[in-house]
């Protein structure tokens, strides 16, 4: 799994080829964004650009020296999916979560995963009501527009396989009744990938639900020569203010459909894909619902670039947040590594 350090190759040189001047396109809106507004659908990928650009800052002003990966816990957000933080103790991934949730105007929970978490700790649970003869639902922490699954591998097999239908449907199911979640709906869950002591591996079908997989790393001199300058004493906790909305968010989400994928990129990704399923070197490759993620997270970050398109490089710098932790190693429980990746692509002919 990629767990810290910058994997960004630079922007794609020709961007016109990618552009739809460039020829035929894939809009993920299909035909509702086919029919819409050249002007319209530019002023929307703009103020989606000035939205997720407000976040990226607030953010950054309690996550020293990660510009990039700032921007990587981002493109969950924005392309509706989830987000793994994988690293070492102490370098941010709690404080990361706290402040995307903080910087978005939203409702947000913690949960701390222990081993004797319950599902109905995180779902909630019908309690009897001797006054009325009935059951009354107590929603539990998982109904916020932002959860942090803190430790997720800390909790029981059972525990973890809670969230499986809430990440992937939006709702949760509890004696027969179905509650929808919020919207938008995005868990950030923390694990350390080398305390194995009183935890259990997330199987495959929980960490295919996580869109994005990465780590933070260790800041730089001059990053951390400010945290320590910076960090009073009696701190315990970050306060930030909002300084973007739901509804912003929910349309910086329907913006992200509507940057443009070339039909020579949309080719590149899934060569990229269907050779990690044919490489000897690995048992399991990316499955569909990774390539879905893969096509969202590639739109997502050209937004965060400031472009309503997206270039071949997009594809290798998303590609290993996004497969690393799906690809099995043939005789291993590992994910793929960097140098996997990189493999991956050496097979693989860039559009030109």
């Amino acid at each position: 799994m990629v767990t810290g350090g910058n994997r960004h190759h630079g922007a794609g040189t020709g961007s016109e080829r990618w552009t739809a001047a460039g020829g035929g396109i894939i809009d993920g809106g299909n035909a509702r964004a086919m029919g819409a507004d050249v002007s319209g659908k530019t002023s929307r990928l703009q103020a989606a650009m000035d939205t997720v650009t407000a976040i990226a800052a607030s953010v950054e002003t309690v996550i020293r020296g990660k510009h990039e990966q700032v921007l990587l816990a981002l493109v969950p957000m924005i392309a509706g999916g989830h987000l793994l933080l994988q690293d070492v103790p102490g370098v941010g991934k709690s404080t990361l979560a706290q402040a995307l949730g903080q910087s978005v105007g939203a409702s947000y929970s913690r949960i701390q995963f222990t081993s004797d978490l319950l599902p109905a700790d995180i779902l909630g649970i019908n309690i009897y009501e001797a006054a009325t003869g009935e059951f009354r639902f107590r929603r539990g922490p998982i109904f916020a527009n932002v959860v942090m699954a803190d430790e997720i591998n800390r909790a029981s097999p059972k525990t973890q396989s809670a969230l499986l239908e809430a990440m992937n449907d939006r709702c949760i199911s509890i004696d027969g009744m179905t509650w929808q979640l919020p919207d938008p709906f995005f868990v950030i869950a923390t694990q350390n990938p080398i305390e194995y002591t009183g935890t259990y591996p997330l199987p495959e079908s929980e960490l295919d639900r996580f869109q994005l997989c990465m780590g933070i790393g260790y800041p730089d001199v001059e990053a951390e020569r400010r945290i320590l300058m910076e960090r009073p004493v009696r701190q315990h906790s970050i306060h930030l203010q909002p300084v973007a909305s739901v509804q912003q968010v929910l349309d910086a989400q329907d913006a992200v459909d509507g940057v443009t994928v070339a039909p020579a990129v949309l080719d590149y990704l899934l060569a990229f894909v269907h050779v990690t399923r044919s490489e000897p070197l690995f048992e399991v490759g990316v499955s569909p619902r990774g390539a879905i993620d893969l096509l969202k997270a590639i739109r997502a970050w050209a937004l965060l670039q400031g472009r309503t398109f997206v270039v071949p490089d997009d594809v290798k710098t998303i590609a290993p947040y996004v497969a690393s932790h799906r690809i099995l190693r043939r005789g291993s429980r590992k994910g793929a590594s960097g140098a996997d990746i990189d493999h991956i692509f050496e097979q693989v002919s860039a559009p030109v």
